[in-house]
This record gives C-alpha cells, structure tokens and sequence, in this order.
C-alpha cells in the first residue's frame, strides 16, 4: 500500500528511512537520498521562501517520485529496448574512459569497480536513449498557427537583451601593484583624458589589458561582474567613466555603442520557437509514456 504524503514528511521530521520497491524491485533509501542532494541547490534556490520543512518535505516528495520514475523507464527498457551490439557498448565504453581524468573517477561515478558491470550500465543507458527516441521520432512538426500564438504570448521572453558596446583602461591589483600604487595611476590616466589625451592611446599606456584598444565589444547584462556593469549600463554613449573599482583592481570605462532590448520579428525567432514546441511535445510524449508505466506498476513504501 501507498504510503500517504503526510506520512513522508513525518518519516523525514523523525530521520526515518523508506525502502520502496518498484514492480518488485527493491529501491533503498540511499538512493533516494543522494537524488535529493542532486536537485537540492536547483530547488533550494526557487523555492528559498517556501517554509524550510515544507519545502524539505516537498524534495524528498519530488526526489521519490524522479527515482519510482527512472526505475520504470529502466525496467521498461530493459524488457523491451532495442538489443545493443557489443561493440556499440564497447566503443562507448572506450570513449567514456578517454573522456575522464582517469579510472577511479569512472569507478566512482558508475558506483563499482567491475568493468562488466559498468558496460551493463552503458548498455542500459543507450536502450533508454533509443527507447526515448523512438517514442519521439514521429512526432508531427509544430503548426504555423502554434507558432505564430507562442510568438504573440511570449514576445517580451523572446526580446532580445539590452548591449552595450564599452572601452576600459584597468590597472590590476597584484603583487607587483599596489592598491594605493594602482589608484594613482588611473588618477594620472583620468588627468590626461581630462586634458584632451585620446582614450585609445591611455590604454596602450596605462592598461593591463590593451588589447583592441581596451574594447570589450558588445556586451550583456551578466557577461561582466555587477560593479563594472552597473558603471557601463549608465553611461551614455561616448561618455567616460570617472575611476571606479571592482574585484579586479580599478577601471576607467568608456560607452562606444547602446542597442536597447528590442521585440525581434517572427522570422528572425521562428527556428528558435520551433525547437521550443518540439521540445514541449517531446517532453509531453515522454510524460504520458512514464505516466501510462506508473499506472500498470506496484509501488510500495517499506
């Protein structure tokens, strides 16, 4: 019998454990656990003020509900996926021991050190991948019409972000520069901007990253690290900075360009739009799939 939610959370206020089994297959509580420690910056994040038992309660709730799930696709994949050649799941294998550092971060992420063990896994993943494909794979093309609507309902999600196109002169604060060192220069550069000096050419002698001038190019919010954005984003256009500081040392900023958040036309997102619904439909298709396995399977709350 289905343990009822109000006894989940109980369990988890008395640091009880629960051992499911799925379809007869046994699912300790560790498992849930470190699903729990998987999605908890994400949900800690959203949800920070939603009350702390609660919103512990609501994890562990999610957490079982992802494993119950992921144990059915497996299941289901393992009766009725496509065979896998051995050679596919040797070269993946191959592949996947080239992609890491070394052998113990591949024992440790597989959770066992034997190599069969490890392929059976491999096999298993690439059943469910293909198991996901061919669910999906006949999916009809979003309509016209549901592109033309999702375009008119999120038009301001789909607008582009405000840029900027800014200059800087930085000294670094290091062990051959000084704070106090570092300030007194920019002051001078400050000074012979003041005095006509051009912007470029004080990069060339005061900065420590002359590159391109000091150009940065286009940027948007979040590129850069907040103090510096604050200074550009206000600044008009062929405006200079006064000396201000940031976590890297100090800046003298200038505003080349500004293009202002703007409503894209239809034709310039519609590819965009496009992937999104497919994507919809196919997260829709995968969803009545997993629903349609937890309607035939035993769970039970030991």
């Amino acid at each position: 019998m289905q343990r009822p939610k109000a006894e989940i959370k109980l369990a988890l206020k008395r640091g009880k454990t629960m051992t499911l089994i799925v379809s007869g297959e046994k699912i300790e509580d560790s498992v849930i656990q470190q699903e729990v420690e998987r999605l908890r910056p994400h949900y800690e994040q959203v949800f920070r003020d939603k009350d702390p038992e609660e919103r512990e309660a609501q994890l562990l709730d999610w957490s079982r509900e992802n494993v119950v799930e992921r144990v059915l696709v497996d299941q289901h994949a393992r009766k009725h996926g496509r065979q896998i050649p051995k050679a596919e799941v040797d070269a993946a294998f191959e592949q996947i021991k080239k992609q890491r550092a070394d052998g113990e971060q591949l024992n440790k992420e597989s959770g066992t050190d034997d190599e069969k063990e490890i392929k059976e896994q491999i096999e298993l993943h690439m059943k469910v991948e293909r198991l996901l494909q061919d669910l999906c794979k006949d999916l009809p093309e979003p309509s016209k019409d549901a592109v033309r609507q999702f375009y008119k309902e999120n038009k301001e999600r789909l607008k582009s972000a405000e840029q900027v196109r800014a200059a800087h002169i930085v000294k670094h604060i290091s062990g051959q520069t000084d704070e106090p060192t570092a300030y007194q220069m920019m002051i001078k550069a400050q000074d012979e901007l003041k005095n006509g000096a051009p912007f470029e050419m004080l990069v060339a002698k005061y900065s420590d990253c002359p590159d391109n001038g000091g150009d940065l190019g286009y940027i948007t919010r979040g590129q850069m690290v907040e103090e510096f954005e604050d200074v550009v984003f206000n600044l008009g256009i062929a405006e200079v900075s006064d000396v201000f500081r940031t976590r890297f040392g100090f800046h003298i900023a200038r505003l080349y360009d500004r293009k202002p958040a703007v409503i894209p036309p239809l034709k310039e997102v519609k590819d965009q739009i496009v992937d999104e619904l497919k994507q919809r439909m196919r997260n829709n298709a995968v969803d009545e799939f997993v629903d349609r396995l937890k309607s035939k399977a035993k769970i039970e709350e030991v």
